[in-house]
């Protein structure tokens, strides 16, 4: 069970990087100051700062965050979002003077910040660019001028923050997050899941061009009183074709037969390299998908013997089947996610939690990368369409605050979003307590 787990933080690492990755790129884009990109959620394990961001591995490795600056949508910047404004401001400028060469000592940033404050005090041209790389910003003038003029950095800043200059209000609002425009907050929301559904054709196009196990349309065995067998198809008889068209995998074969309807189908096999024909009437059988969706489909009665073979696709090709395919189960995932709302699929049956996802992972790393890059396509897509869902806490759910906002023409009162987000983390908790119960239940029934 421990290698499954472990494959599992794998892929969840991935999927976190590549859904915060998102939101963290469109963020910077719009101008938006990101305070913290994180793998996992505290305790905080390891990290380092690069820039004006700080980069972090979390103890709990399954999920991540992107946090950016300012908390509340259409709140005016409270006096502690300015103190940790103004704090960050320290840090960008003891990191920059560290970087070009200034001699500050990294575990004290409250001398680091004094000592650079009297520093950039001299009014010779070029102190700044000469210190930092760069000449001073309108609030980090503001904060050197105000350390100057304090005992302590800790009092500078909260005299600062209480009272906060115009500009310095300025500053802050061009960076953080609340007070961009509602289409800039849309973009930095929308960005995650759809770098997971964007993120799903991607990888499957390298794991078309690196080779994708076939199965061989070969029979392994047969049903009893079922088509197959009632024809006299036997095990160890490869199917050359159907109707007269030439199947290269098990995938072609079973297709092929069910989309005939329940038509009958023409088989011309090899059986010890003599060929013979045999005509075969499908069977109609009702069954659920790997979705949970109900599915009515034509069988013959027969399985597999395992024979493979890697199928490589040219870039170009490469590139058409994995769109064409994550297009199918992207479809797919939508039809069975409605059902489980309409109830035509029991819960029960439909979700799986952790402990089984860490099943999965191990079963598919254990027949080949390429399996296991699928199964982390198929759980990006799904990342990436559920985070859709009008659900709050998650991305869906902040989609549908900002078509309030923009109905109304401001932001929902803040009462009204923090009832709805306890809702959100109520329907959130429940579910998760729910498919982990799920999942001990299917271990326990075998």
């Amino acid at each position: 069970m421990i290698p499954s787990i472990l494959y599992a933080a794998l892929v969840f690492a991935v999927l976190v990087v590549v859904h915060e990755a998102g939101h963290f790129a469109m963020a910077k884009k719009v101008g938006v100051r990101v305070l913290r990109f994180s793998v996992g959620y505290p305790p905080k394990v390891l990290g380092f700062r690069r820039g004006e961001t700080e980069y972090s591995l979390g103890a709990t490795p399954f999920g991540g965050y992107v946090r950016m600056l300012g908390d509340e949508v259409g709140e005016k910047p409270t006096p502690d979002e300015i103190k940790l404004y103004l704090h960050e401001i320290g840090l960008d400028l003891t990191g920059a003077a560290r970087e070009h060469g200034a001699v500050l000592d990294a575990a004290d940033f409250d001398d680091n910040l004094r000592t650079l404050a009297e520093r950039l005090s001299a009014s010779g041209a070029g102190v700044a660019q000469t210190t930092l790389g760069r000449e001073l910003k309108p609030d980090e003038a503001l904060l050197l001028n105000e350390v100057r003029g304090e005992p302590k950095v800790d009092d500078a800043i909260k005299a600062l923050a209480e009272h906060p200059p115009t500009v310095l209000v300025e500053e802050y609002c061009k960076r953080a997050f609340p007070t961009q425009s509602l289409g800039k907050r849309v973009l930095i929301v929308l960005a995650g899941p759809i770098s997971n559904i964007i993120f799903a054709p991607l990888l499957l196009t390298l794991v078309f061009m690196y080779g994708v196990p076939q199965m061989l349309p070969v029979v392994g065995k047969t049903t009893k009183d079922l088509p197959a067998a009632k024809a006299g198809l036997q095990a160890g008889d490869k199917i050359v074709s159907v109707n007269g068209q030439p199947m290269e995998t098990w995938a072609d074969f079973s297709k092929t037969v069910k989309a005939g309807d329940g038509s009958a189908v023409k088989l011309e096999i090899d059986r010890n390299s003599a060929h013979s024909t045999i005509v075969i009437t499908p069977t109609r059988l009702d069954q659920k998908t790997i979705y949970g969706t109900n599915a009515t489909t034509w069988v013959i009665g027969v399985q597999p013997r395992g024979d493979e073979i890697a199928k490589r696709y040219g870039p170009i090709d490469a590139v058409k089947e994995a769109c064409e395919t994550s297009v199918e189960m992207t479809v797919q995932m939508v039809v069975g996610i409605a059902s489980i709302f309409t109830g035509s699929t029991p819960v029960r049956e439909a979700l799986g939690g952790p402990i089984m996802i860490a099943q999965m992972a191990g079963q598919e790393a254990h027949r080949g990368i390429a399996n296991l890059a699928m199964f982390t396509v198929m759980l990006s897509l799904e990342l990436g369409i559920i985070n859709l869902l009008p659900v709050p806490l998650l991305d869906g759910g902040h989609l549908l605050f900002f078509v309030f906002e923009g109905i109304k023409g401001k932001p929902l009162e803040l009462r009204y979003r923090e009832a709805m987000l306890q809702v959100g983390l109520f329907l959130l908790v429940a579910l998760m307590a729910f498919v982990i119960f799920n999942d001990i239940s299917r271990i326990v029934q075998g």
